[in-house]
């Protein structure tokens, strides 16, 4: 009843050699071996925000399929962010959530039927400033507060370089987990992507990915974490 969730900023798909390459990204994203994953930073950001990551690509490399948060045009995801899962994986329930702050920011939310039983994954990629971080996670709660019950994981980019990374404002639902050390990925210095664990999920291991080419393909490393769903007894 294990499953594997990752998160992966892939800056738009250009790499640290300033190369935009995304059969690398796609390699990263294969080689992390997991059941469902947030990705943000795979659109570009001007115009119509066209995909940095062709979906054909990155389908095909990885196994894994792109549920659809994209709105009408060429667009991977919403607001930069998309998730992907393997393709036993059912969409139950899809949403975006519009997020306050100085910048414009949103949340993908996905209602999932695994293996292990239904599960709730959230992609961020939340803002730069801490009062927006802040106002950012209130409004992720209270979305979650109007939907069904069930285990719940909130995954992706916080851009928050505290110890903390605002935990304290996810408590005390939520128990706030940093697998180590991510940006800049050639050396990184801080804990920026990070993963919520909400009741009924239990976090078994986690770490980030740094096998080549991770350290060049973006200018973030990968996280990942293995959870349970349930008591870890049953």
């Amino acid at each position: 009843m294990r499953l594997r969730l990752a998160s992966y900023n892939l800056h738009k798909c250009l790499g640290m050699d300033r190369r935009r390459k995304p059969a690398r990204n796609a390699k990263v994203i294969a080689a992390l071996n997991a059941d469902i994953v947030a990705l943000q930073e795979v659109d570009h950001r001007l115009g119509q925000r066209p995909a940095a990551m062709p979906m054909g690509l990155l389908e095909r490399a990885t196994g894994l399929r792109v549920l659809a948060f994209a709105l009408d045009g060429p667009s991977l995801g919403w607001h930069g962010q998309t998730i992907l899962v393997r393709p036993e994986i059912a969409p139950i329930a899809l949403r975006r959530i519009v997020l306050p702050g100085l910048e414009p920011r949103g949340a993908v939310l996905a209602e999932l039927e695994t293996r292990a039983g239904p599960l709730r994954v959230i992609g961020v990629h939340l803002g730069l400033v801490k009062r927006s971080r802040v106002m950012q996670l209130a409004a992720i709660r209270a979305a979650i507060s109007h939907r069904p019950v069930m285990p719940t994981a909130i995954l992706g980019d916080f851009n928050d370089w505290s110890a903390s990374g605002c935990g304290e404002h996810l408590a005390p639902d939520f128990r706030l987990h940093a697998p180590g050390r991510t940006f800049p990925a050639p050396g990184p210095m801080g804990a920026l992507d990070r993963i919520a664990v909400g009741f009924g999920l239990h976090l078994i291991d986690a770490g980030t990915f740094q096998a080549p080419p991770a350290r060049i393909a973006s200018d973030h490393l990968p996280i990942w974490a293995d959870v349970w769903i349930g008591s870890p007894d049953d």
